[in-house]
């Protein structure tokens, strides 16, 4: 895979060009990559859909078995380095193989909670022996790990956390109590990575081995969905870990916990896709094959809708997902190359991009859900009964908004992340900002050439949704100042600006790359997604923009701003019907997802 410069920084994609040469699209994976993707795939469809029921009933040692098995096949290893057993591949490739497990219901949160926050702490943070000692069985399935944050009383809040650990009188060991609670892989992890303050107030990480004396476990939790995943309270009593077990730096927790949760949250946004393009598969399936009024319900214009749609924002945000991945990866190698080591690089990377992490964990998992809906609306009856595909796959999707932080926190986190960047110099936002404040002051100028080319009008889509959400972002940020933060609602809409904006650019910038590479005709039905994802993206952030003024202003204010917002949102009308029909016909035909 390239290796160039980064050509972005986070949160840059609001102020800055992207171009096509510039971004990675699933269709550039090579042949290796691509094997490895359907090794991941062979395994979900041979080794795990076969067994959703019983793993469903928590069958004793069934979960444990499969992930070992997974480990043995090496899909523990792709992203760890050599030196620990590891494959030492790219972070896209990581992204694919997380994606190709995705469709496995429970199995894709077990394979994450391991292969994410249960071992790359120890990668990342961990001393050299502490690495030498975990990381290989961690890599080789012969270990299984589990992430210890939330607790009773701290969620979203876990700096908070009431557990405790102080130390011996003989320096050799931290006493640990607390309690934590939905904690994935509990019922079969041989580590733990736990968090719990020291002398009150110094937020440290611990590796915890379960046979340490001290560490019990509590029922398995009854569950809406994911059943199948191992999900318990984990309970500290006089815990006993030797000093040598504190993970990371005493007090400096937090940068473990946050670190990790970027990569977290990326990974998430993958395995949703994989979730989404099952789902899809099976929507089109039956669609072929269930007739009402003697035709197949895939000839009816309603159906067709939603099997278009499902589509159109699965490939939306699979563009998303790795033009992210690659930007994430090139400033890792340029971390790398001024003098960081490995660690630091993939976690500064991912640090970086923090922004469109969160923006990748909220759509991706916000795709899953209408999918799943739509899902269950296709096979209509059938979709309600738990003895067809669709119950679970319902049921098991809804867990995404909350994991990895939920969904509110992420779009809150999304803007307060881009105004501290701004803050911090690290991002100019004022200039391009004032540049929108002067436009608005202007007259418009109605005689300006159009510029010409098969995207223009989508670019020019594009480039006025940033100045829109620059418009209400600014206006927030005068208004509220640094009680900006109090106003989550105004936040979120602002989120939501910038969010469809990252996914419709991601997605004209690979069809844009596709045209170049196969032409026009080859890549016809890309062409109307596009269209229809950038025409939609102009209404959500018109809507969105909107709430957000009338929300902050009032008289000739709210009067100058809403004509802004409607001058940077305005569009041509676009027939989406017939763009869907040619969607959905091509996916009728083939009688799978196949973009």
């Amino acid at each position: 895979m390239e290796t160039k410069s980064a050509s972005i920084k986070g949160g840059e994609f609001l102020i800055k060009e992207t171009y096509p040469q510039d971004v990675f699209i699933p269709e550039e994976f090579n042949e290796e990559q691509q094997m490895m993707a359907q090794t991941c795939r062979d395994f979900v469809r041979e080794e795990v859909l076969p067994l959703l029921d019983r793993l469903d009933n928590h069958e004793e040692g069934l979960m444990e078995n499969l992930m070992k098995k997974a480990g043995e096949l090496g899909l523990f290893a792709v992203s760890i380095p050599e030196a620990y057993g590891g494959l030492n591949m790219d972070f896209n490739t990581a992204l694919l193989v997380t994606e190709s497990v995705g469709g496995g219901h429970s199995f894709p949160v077990a394979f994450a909670a391991h292969t994410g926050i249960g071992t790359l702490p120890i990668l990342y943070f961990g001393t050299e022996e502490q690495k030498e000692k975990y990381v290989p069985k961690l890599v080789s399935g012969e270990w299984m790990s589990a992430y210890c944050l939330t607790e009773p009383g701290s969620g979203s809040d876990a700096l908070a956390a009431k557990s405790k650990a102080v130390l011996n009188a003989e320096g050799t060991h931290y006493i640990l109590n607390g309690q934590k609670m939905w904690i994935t892989n509990a019922g079969f992890a041989d580590v733990f990575i736990v968090f719990a303050q020291i002398d009150g107030d110094q937020f440290t990480g611990f590796i915890v081995e379960k046979d340490f004396p001290g560490v019990s476990l509590g029922n398995e939790e009854h569950k809406m969905g994911i059943k199948g995943s191992s999900t318990r309270q984990v309970f500290f009593t006089d815990c006993q870990v030797p000093v040598e077990n504190v993970l990371g730096d005493i007090g400096k927790g937090h940068l473990i916990a946050f670190n990790i949760l970027n990569i977290g949250r990326v990974k998430l946004g993958a395995a949703t896709l994989g979730a989404s393009k099952r789902v899809a598969d099976l929507s089109v399936k039956y669609a072929n094959e269930r007739q009402q009024f003697k035709l197949p319900i895939a000839k009816f214009g309603a159906i067709r809708h939603k099997l278009a749609e499902q589509a159109i924002r699965i490939f939306a945000v699979e563009s998303a997902l790795y033009r992210l991945g690659i930007d994430i990866y090139r400033m890792e190698q340029e971390l790398l190359a001024s003098g960081k080591d490995e660690n630091e690089a993939l976690l500064g990377a991912a640090r970086e991009f923090a922004v469109e992490c969160a923006i990748i964990k909220v759509e991706g998992s916000e795709v899953l859900d209408y999918v799943v809906d739509e899902g269950v609306q296709i096979y209509g009856g059938y979709g309600f009964s738990a003895d067809y595909p669709m119950d679970r796959a319902y049921r098991d999707s809804r867990i995404n908004r909350i994991f990895e932080g939920t969904n509110e926190i992420n779009r809150m986190l999304t803007v307060d992340m881009i105004l501290k960047k701004a803050m911090k110099g690290e991002l100019d936002l004022m200039g391009p900002a004032q540049a929108v404040q002067q436009e608005l002051m202007a007259i418009p100028d109605f005689g300006a050439a159009e510029e010409e080319g098969l995207f223009s009008a989508e670019h020019k889509a594009i480039r006025n949704l940033k100045k829109a959400i620059l418009l209400v972002a600014g206006t927030a940020v005068q208004k509220y100042m640094n009680s900006l933060a109090k106003e989550q609602e105004v936040l979120m809409n602002i989120a939501d600006m910038a969010i469809k904006t990252y996914v419709a650019e991601s997605t004209l910038l690979r069809v844009e790359k596709l045209v170049s590479q196969k032409g026009e005709e080859t890549v016809a039905n890309q062409i109307d997604m596009v269209r229809v994802v950038v025409n939609d993206a102009v209404d959500i952030a018109f809507k969105a923009g909107k709430e957000g003024i009338a929300a902050m202003a009032e008289g000739d204010e709210q009067r100058l701003l809403f004509m802004g917002l409607k001058r940077f949102t305005k569009k041509d009308l676009y027939n989406t019907k017939e763009a869907r029909r040619r969607i959905a016909a091509a996916l009728i035909e083939a009688n799978e997802y196949i973009y």
